[in-house]
């Protein structure tokens, strides 16, 4: 009512556009959901990693509707220059292989995509992981606190636990829970304080007494071993010994995170040889601070330690035990933290190996997810993360009515609530039921299958872009690579084809000359040259090229080189030498088998009408660049730059306005889905 409009969704309505992208950004992009913010600016958070995208931002004015909503700074919208899908990005591979954990579930969308089909490989050792029952709760608020009360008795037995949740916000939500009951723990998410100690936390989850929070766990790339990762806590060891006499820096919190919790956890015992040369290295820490005449930063502290510990890596003890042998007087600080290293990861391993121990007896790692995802692969990767190599383990899911994933399809959970209400007192208490669980995974799949048709549409849609995105990639090529002489012809060409489009736009090969529209034509040609052409038709009238069309009617026959409409300007004498002459005869010919033009009885007069205006805007055209008396490279430079920067402005338009097409008709609720997706 306020904009006086009937329809909000009207592209070509900017007001409507505006108060739909503040309604989408309002409505369908939550911070610590889709986005964090960061150092004044949002941040797009990747939903199947739990990972900041921070060079990605969303088009069509939608990040800057966040950044108005979050009162940021707001920037200049995202311009699309290219753009493919995934799916024919490997299409162009001549050959095309992968390996993941969690094909399986989609293997049919593989066979449909691909022609792919997906072999499983039989587990190196058995697998004995416990998946047990998915549990079910009709409110958000009783299962969280299930979450808790599991999480609280695993931690009580001494299991390492990994809880899994589906956004920043739900994990902070869980962290306060657990503060409130003292149960110490780590939290992984988008933040920065937790996200720059990933690797550490990630190495650490399989600890007795290890709680770890973390957010969609896909593509990790560091394995949960029972008992923790020796060779990072001999790195951690390490780097708390030495790095305080080596930089009085404060640590930057934004880039390398907050410290890891080691609460609750067991300590480790560092034999004589360890602490001996630990203190060494930390000595000699000191002595090169107060040395250096500049005080070292903690980035270039932590980075000397972290090739000292890479040398280590590489070296071996021995060798190292051997070059420090060798030195009579003192050895550098690298090779003392090296050797320091070296001997605290033998008592690391010693130490792990006996908790992994102890861990195994007690069950393993037990895995909490506290949602379904929209696809089972995301889920499976998560169970993954126990049983990793024949170790014990178990995993539960526990899913509430009023989870994301059910609020985002608007899907009918009414019956679950019914039914869990008439099975138990409360709405808080959690069902096992085999007819709850096989309902709320039907809906699952049908999750699954509705994010295909989304991707099957992209790809079909694509497979259309993909003719074009060839046509115009291999054009470019041609005017980046071809010689001078190649980029002029393109020009050529593309001034005979604006004036091929005035041209039939005016006129009827069906139908004789005297019903052609001559004066709009000649209007039209005239300022297409700018004053050049101008000045050369401005005493020719409708009435003159209408007597000089009707005397080659009654010619029959006209000669096609060098040819002049009768009564009319004769074009400069430009084509000079055979590769102009050539490049003329050349298009003549092209008009002669065009078929895509609409023919007529008067085809013929027609095309000559095409030839006379196409030489001679070409003949002025190469008239005014002799005139300018520049060089013939100068002047092909030019040509090739103008070339491409035209090019490139239309394709990027051409993709703004296909991806405008591709979500016309779409319900609005899904663009966000979409959006956060990425194209």
């Amino acid at each position: 009512m306020i904009l006086g409009t009937n329809d909000l969704w009207d592209e070509n309505d900017p007001w409507a556009r505006f108060v739909t992208n503040a309604l989408k950004a309002k409505e369908f992009y939550r911070r610590d959901v889709q986005y964090i913010v960061r150092n004044g600016k949002a941040l797009i958070i990747n939903e199947l990693t739990g990972r900041v995208e921070p060079k990605r931002r969303w088009s069509d004015g939608i990040h800057q509707a966040v950044e108005a909503k979050e009162g940021l700074k707001i920037q200049a919208d995202s311009v699309i220059v290219a753009q493919i899908t995934y799916q024919s990005l490997f299409k162009l591979y001549p050959k095309l292989s992968g390996m993941t954990g969690t094909a399986k579930t989609e293997e049919k969308e593989f066979l449909k995509m691909f022609k792919m089909p997906v072999i499983e490989v039989p587990t190196n050792l058995p697998n004995i992981r416990v998946d047990l029952p998915i549990q079910a709760f009709a409110t958000l608020r009783g299962k969280w606190q299930y979450v808790r009360e599991e999480v609280e008795s695993m931690f009580q037995l001494g299991r390492p636990v990994l809880v899994g949740t589906t956004s920043v916000e739900s994990s902070e939500y869980l962290s306060d829970l657990l503060k409130s009951r003292n149960i110490p723990h780590n939290v992984l998410n988008a933040r920065p304080k937790y996200a720059a100690r990933e690797a550490e936390i990630i190495a650490q989850a399989g600890r007795k007494h290890a709680i770890t929070i973390s957010t969609n766990m896909a593509g990790r790339g560091t394995d949960i071993i029972l008992g923790g990762n020796p060779k990072m806590l001999a790195k951690e060891i390490v780097e708390d010994n030495v790095l305080p006499f080596l930089s009085h820096d404060t640590p930057d919190v934004e880039t390398e995170g907050e410290s890891t919790s080691h609460k609750g956890l067991s300590k480790i015992k560092l034999g004589p040889s360890s602490l001996a040369l630990l203190a060494k290295a930390a000595i000699m820490a000191k002595y090169v601070h107060k040395s250096e005449s500049n005080e070292w930063s903690f980035q270039k502290a932590k980075s000397a330690v972290m090739e000292s510990i890479e040398m280590s890596n590489t070296i071996g003890l021995e060798k190292l035990q051997e070059r420090v042998a060798e030195v009579t007087e003192m050895y550098p600080l690298c090779d003392a933290i090296a050797l320091a290293y070296a001997t605290v990861l033998k008592d690391c391993e010693i130490h792990c190996f006996d908790e992994g121990a102890e861990v195994k007896t007690l069950g393993g790692l037990h895995v909490i997810g506290t949602s379904l995802h929209e696809s089972r692969r995301i889920d499976n990767q998560l169970r993954g993360r126990a049983g990793r190599q024949g170790d014990p383990g178990s995993t539960r899911f526990m899913v509430s009515l009023q989870d994301e994933m059910f609020r985002k399809f608007n899907l009918d959970t009414e019956w679950a609530v019914r039914l869990i209400s008439r099975i138990t007192d409360g709405e808080d208490i959690a069902i096992e039921s085999n007819a709850v669980v096989k309902q709320l995974l039907g809906l699952q799949i049908n999750a699954e299958k509705y994010y295909f048709g989304i991707r099957k549409n992209l790809v079909e849609f694509d497979e259309v872009l993909e003719v074009q995105r060839k046509h115009i990639y291999s054009l470019r090529q041609v005017i980046l690579s071809g010689d001078s002489e190649s980029c002029s012809e393109q020009i050529f060409q593309y001034m005979q084809a604006v004036v091929d489009e005035i041209i039939l736009g005016n006129v009827d090969p069906q139908k004789p000359p005297k019903t052609w529209d001559l004066a709009k034509l000649l209007d039209e040609l005239a300022s297409l040259g700018g004053n050049l052409l101008t000045e050369t038709f401005k005493e020719t009238q409708e009435e003159d090229l209408q007597s000089s069309l009707e005397q080659i009617l009654r010619y029959g026959s006209v000669e096609v080189d060098n040819f002049v409409l009768p009564n009319m300007p004769v074009p400069p004498n430009s084509f000079r030498g055979i590769r102009k002459r050539t490049s003329s005869a050349m298009r003549w010919f092209a008009m002669c088998v065009d078929d895509t033009s609409k023919k007529g009885r008067y085809t013929n007069i027609v095309n000559l009408l095409r030839k006379y205006f196409g030489d001679f805007l070409i003949a002025t055209y190469l008239e005014v660049l002799q005139e300018s008396r520049h060089h013939d490279a100068y002047i092909r430079g030019i040509e090739r730059e103008a070339l491409l920067k035209t090019l490139d402005m239309l394709w990027k338009d051409h993709l703004v306005n296909m991806n405008k097409l591709s979500s016309a008709g779409e319900c609005p609720e899904l663009w966000a889905q979409k959006s956060s997706g990425g194209v």
